[in-house]
């Protein structure tokens, strides 16, 4: 009778300790600040036993890992003590102040949630290398350079920067994406098409390696002084051997995923020098040619004809305004039509520019269209260079004779006094015939008939959807089939929005069908294997084929994660998972 005495004492002891510690859930972080290549360990620990664990989405974050559960339970000195914990790794995925939501956990009939965790992420940092870890091979092996043809330009000189990723065996790139892209302020940028990312030979650091360019781009500084590059920062999946060996003797492959970034770079921008700046100097830096072509010299009063000035060469071609043409104010002159044909190669941008002006002269007489200076400066012999076009003598025949004018001959820019017998520029009347405006009294305004008619329009309306509304309602296999369409698309929500990361992807559709049986059948357990779906579907009276449309659905993911995948089959599993589920939704 003691022993039993005893033992009953010290459970009640013990069921009461337990009440008195009370049920806890709460989510660790291994750090709250890392930078974008670090990983984060996130831990959900739990001191009694629960069901039906749901993470939080982990907004900004890609899962590298997990969940991986463990249990500790244990007595010391007839003091129990349980702990049930969930463990996740982390990639961030985006930089700036991040929160990890709350995780839910049933307990005993009660739902206990989590406080919600901020996490900073920075830019990416080096991280100490562990020649015991196979990250040594990846930092070691893998480099993500950018290349810069020149980091101390003039303004306005065309500079190019190529991103170029280096690695070597025994590393191989099976997935990459871009993650952070530079804006490149203060620059003027362009980038050159890349069609597809090829793997050459070649030398970093005087050692052999394989070699992909990623970008390329065509930078013209618009500030002087130091200016910033922003970091190329890409998110790639990595093949790399173990220690592990399969049938045939072949090393086994893993994969680990790891964030690279080319760093910040600066550029020193130099200012033209002022020293023999031509007053008429617009911003051009490059090499060029100028004139002015005119397409005729001789026509009749009334006609057109076209003074083209052109720029042709290699430089900021579209980065600075052509000179003005001036001509004499006995010919009327349009407003210039501005072409560009230019093409931007890792050099620059090279081809031409051109103003194109029509001239219609009103009056007969010799024009001169006197020489147009255009200035530039070169940055490879770092001097200004000015050029002048030819001089022309444009005459006009069959035409009247200007009153109260000078020489046309003299220079260009000299006013004249311009009499003008013709009616055809004249824009302005003089008799515009007006009348005066008839003020109309609401009872016969548009506003008042659109107010006396607009009730019935909208009583038709009303009844046309109220008709609509009852086809509807009485159309109960329509309703089903849409509530259905309704269902599954909410379920597979995060699928959709994971369609171009494969592992992301299949990870969540396989996680939405399991969540989708358990919501629907109201299944609590963890133990959830594809013997026991296929034994409650057919318990559920679902046909032989539709079931098997769900099994193979769920293997198809397993096997997917695993394997290459297109975005094509990708798509395709997500409009087959789609279908499943609203056939399922619509039987049972």
């Amino acid at each position: 009778m003691k022993k039993i005495f005893v033992t009953v004492l010290v459970l009640v002891m013990a069921i009461g300790q337990t009440m008195a510690q009370g049920v806890s859930f709460e989510a660790k972080v291994s750090k709250r600040t890392l930078g974008l290549n670090e990983r984060l360990r996130v831990d959900f620990i739990m001191n009694e036993n629960g069901d039906d664990f749901t993470p939080p989405n982990f907004d900004g974050f890609r899962v590298v890992l997990g969940p991986n559960q463990s249990i500790s339970n244990s007595w010391v000195n007839g003091k129990r003590s349980f702990s049930k914990t969930y463990t996740y790794f982390l990639t961030p995925t985006q930089k700036g102040a991040l929160t990890i939501a709350q995780a839910t956990i049933n307990i005993d009939g009660e739902t206990y949630k989590t406080t919600p965790l901020k996490i900073t992420i920075t830019e990416a940092v080096k991280v100490p290398r562990d020649p015991n870890s196979p990250e040594y091979l990846i930092d070691d092996n893998l480099h993500l350079v950018a290349e810069i043809s020149n980091t101390r330009p003039f303004l306005n000189e065309a500079i190019t920067v190529v991103y170029k990723l280096y690695f070597r065996s025994p590393l191989r790139i099976s997935d990459g994406r871009v993650v952070e892209n530079p804006q490149f302020a203060d620059f003027w940028s362009h980038n050159i098409d890349i069609p597809q990312l090829k793997v050459e030979d070649a030398t970093y650091k005087g050692e052999p390696y394989s070699v992909v360019v990623w970008r390329k781009s065509v930078l013209y500084p618009q500030k002087i002084g130091k200016l910033s590059l922003e970091p190329l920062s890409l998110s790639l999946v990595i093949d790399l051997p173990s220690n592990r060996r399969d049938f045939f003797g072949n090393r086994i492959l893993q994969q680990s995923s790891r964030i690279v970034t080319a760093g910040r770079r600066n550029i020193n921008v130099k200012p033209l020098p002022e020293k023999g700046k031509p007053a008429n100097f617009f911003g051009a830096v490059g090499q060029f040619d100028f004139d002015a072509l005119i397409n005729k010299k001789a026509l009749k009063a009334t006609e057109s004809f076209e003074i083209k000035l052109k720029v042709t060469g290699k430089g900021n071609l579209k980065l600075f305004n052509l000179p003005e043409l001036i001509l004499p104010n006995t010919l009327e002159v349009f407003e210039p039509e501005h072409s560009e044909n230019v093409k931007t190669t890792l050099s620059g941008m090279q081809g031409n520019i051109e103003d194109n002006y029509t001239v219609v002269p009103r009056f007969q007489g010799k024009y001169p269209v006197a020489s147009v200076s255009f200035s530039y400066f070169d940055p490879k012999k770092e001097k200004y260079f000015t050029l002048r076009s030819s001089e022309h003598i444009v005459d006009v025949y069959g035409g009247p004779v200007a009153k109260n004018s000078i020489d046309n001959t003299t220079p260009s820019g000299v006013k004249q006094l311009l009499t003008n017998t013709d009616e055809s520029f004249r824009f302005i009347k003089l008799n515009p015939n007006l009348e005066p405006i008839v003020k109309k009294e609401f009872w016969d305004s548009k506003l008042f008939y659109i107010l006396l008619t607009s009730p019935l329009f909208l009583l038709v309306a009303f009844v046309f959807l109220m008709r609509r509304n009852q086809r509807l309602s009485d159309d109960v296999e329509g309703y089903r089939l849409r509530l259905a369409n309704r269902l599954s698309k909410k379920y597979l929500g995060e699928a959709k929005k994971n369609l171009k990361n494969k592992v992301l992807f299949y990870d969540a559709l396989e996680r939405t069908l399991y969540n989708y049986l358990k919501a629907k059948l109201k299944i609590k357990m963890d133990d959830f294997s594809k013997e026991k779906i296929v034994e409650i579907l057919t318990i559920k009276k679902l046909a032989f084929e539709e079931v098997q449309s769900f099994i193979a659905l769920l293997e198809n993911c397993e096997v997917a994660r695993y394997s290459p995948a297109t975005d094509a089959k990708m798509q395709q599993d997500f409009d087959q998972a789609l279908s499943v589920i609203s056939n399922i939704d619509k039987k049972l």
